[in-house]
């Protein structure tokens, strides 16, 4: 990813991510499977090799989804004070859809994000 020498006008990372395209030309796909990342971009060979979210996109999908279900669970819960198998028959398949949606969205903007500002492992300089 350091050598990379394409000239290309530079792509809104935010969007190419949402939008699961390619961080450098914005038109190949970065993902061949729902959350499997390509190998390289088909339209300007870019290797995705150095694409590695790591937990980043499960910790995000978890505070913010989890954020949203329970904060409204706990509001349906204090207003209708509903039965518990309403609330296990709303709130798992919500939970469910959010997450593996937000899942891929998330991941595809963190890969591109990285792309986009070079991000490396880091490594020691002993000084030698």
């Amino acid at each position: 990813m350091s050598d990379d020498k394409a000239i290309l006008p530079p792509i809104d990372p935010i969007s190419a991510g949402l939008h699961g395209r390619c961080p450098r030309c914005g038109e190949g796909r970065l993902f061949s499977g729902f959350l499997t990342v390509g190998r390289r971009c088909a339209n300007c060979g870019l290797d995705y090799s150095y694409a590695d979210a790591g937990d980043g996109p499960a910790v995000f999908v978890i505070l913010i989804i989890g954020f949203i279900v329970v904060g409204l669970a706990l509001w349906m819960e204090v207003t209708l004070n509903p039965p518990l198998w309403l609330h296990f028959l709303l709130w798992i398949p919500l939970t469910l859809v959010l997450c593996l949606g937000a899942l891929r969205l998330i991941k595809g903007v963190l890969l591109t994000l990285q792309y986009r500002n070079k991000a490396a492992e880091g490594r020691l300089d002993l000084g030698e």
